[in-house]
């Protein structure tokens, strides 16, 4: 019999055991899918507040005199656009233009860079990375260095602020310079004191809430979560997991990779354009990108028209003038706790992406309808 691989564990695994969280397997980690109820957890990021282990996303730092052109020619957005303090979301892509990972750039000190990647692609980033640097021409100048047993959390929602001025209320001592994490604006990180130790806070999320991401070693992330529940019942903070994730990302419209992002898939077909600087020179997959004329499928969201069971990841997407085959097939979905009716987001032929095209979705055998919309389903007013 084969034996089974022993799952990670974040630093914070037995704060979710204590909080009765529901454990399962996810890209090799044991993370909490959910504490209470997925609908609980995820009204209450959106009403509220709530808080998430992201311990089990890779942490890099890209470091070194030739770090910003480094990262310039790796990834697809402009790197060279931020100042210290600065963050932007992008893709690393290969020579064919397909999406390796999407991830976010933090630029935390002078030729000093944060990585933040996916769990599940952590491995074939860092081979991607590390084979791209040995060819470059300033490799010297240029330090990877993975961050192991490293925490990371997000609060998130309309009080998230409340919470960290609370626990952590005082000026950045590096990245941007700010007075407290409550002037951080939007993709904006800065370096702070928690108890003795430094700390990351940058005002990003994966929720389409405002909210805060902070990153430092697993003792301080630990500490921290046991000072916000020490504020549990003052805010009315919730424990979130997994589920309520990607809920609260998919009303968003924020990609998932593998199921809105792969390797045989470009940054435009995913409706990314804007998160790729095909002007600023070259780049891993610059020119198998600038010959991406003709764009024959497009990932488009769509809202089901009446009540129906959820629509699912693999479902097939039917044209109501198209019968004989799908146009396309469902890549995320889910019943939106904001909308009250099934959404979910999908590739289709090109022909049939623009708003309001009228489409049905096939769940268990039956064919329901639905209707293309604009992204995303849920906007912070």
């Amino acid at each position: 019999m084969e034996a089974k691989t022993k799952l990670k564990r974040t630093p914070l695994y037995q704060s979710h055991i204590d909080l009765g969280g529901k454990m399962v397997d996810f890209a090799g980690w044991e993370m909490p899918v959910q504490y209470s109820t997925l609908l609980e957890e995820h009204l209450a990021v959106r009403n509220n507040v709530g808080i998430f282990d992201i311990s089990h996303m890779g942490q890099l730092i890209v470091s070194g005199a030739s770090s910003q052109k480094f990262l310039n020619y790796l990834l697809t957005n402009d790197v060279s656009k931020l100042n210290v303090g600065d963050a932007q979301y992008t893709l690393m892509c290969n020579e064919q233009g397909g999406v390796i990972d999407d991830l976010y750039v933090y630029y935390i000190e002078d030729d000093k860079y944060l990585l933040i990647i996916n769990a599940s692609r952590t491995d074939v980033d860092l081979s991607h990375i590390l084979y791209v640097l040995n060819s470059y021409p300033e490799k010297s100048k240029v330090c990877i260095d993975f961050l192991k047993n490293a925490g990371a959390v997000a609060v998130q929602g309309p009080k998230a602020v409340d919470v960290i001025q609370t626990i952590i209320n005082s000026p950045s001592i590096d990245g941007a310079q700010v007075n407290t994490p409550l002037e951080l604006k939007k993709n904006q990180i800065g370096k702070f004191n928690f108890n003795g130790e430094p700390i990351y806070i940058s005002r990003t999320g994966y929720t389409g809430e405002d909210g805060f991401e902070l990153f430092s070693s697993g003792k301080s992330i630990v500490q921290f979560w046991e000072q916000v529940f020490g504020q549990r019942e003052r805010f009315q903070i919730k424990p979130a997991g997994l589920g309520a994730r990607d809920t609260l990302r998919l009303e968003a419209c924020y990609p998932l990779y593998g199921n809105e992002l792969d390797e045989q898939t470009t940054p435009f077909e995913a409706g990314l354009k804007i998160f790729v600087s095909l002007e600023k020179g070259e780049f891993v997959g610059r020119k198998a990108l600038m010959k991406s004329t003709e764009i024959k499928r497009r990932c488009i969201a769509f809202k089901m028209i009446e009540k129906t069971p959820p629509p699912r990841h693999g479902y097939f997407v039917w044209s109501d003038t198209v019968q004989d085959k799908p146009i396309g097939a469902v890549t995320s979905g889910t019943h939106s706790p904001m909308l009250g009716i099934g959404i979910g987001m999908a590739y289709v032929l090109t022909e049939f992406s623009p708003a309001g095209t009228k489409l049905n979705i096939e769940i268990r055998g039956k064919k329901y309808p639905a209707e293309l919309v604009k992204k995303p389903f849920y906007k912070k007013s």
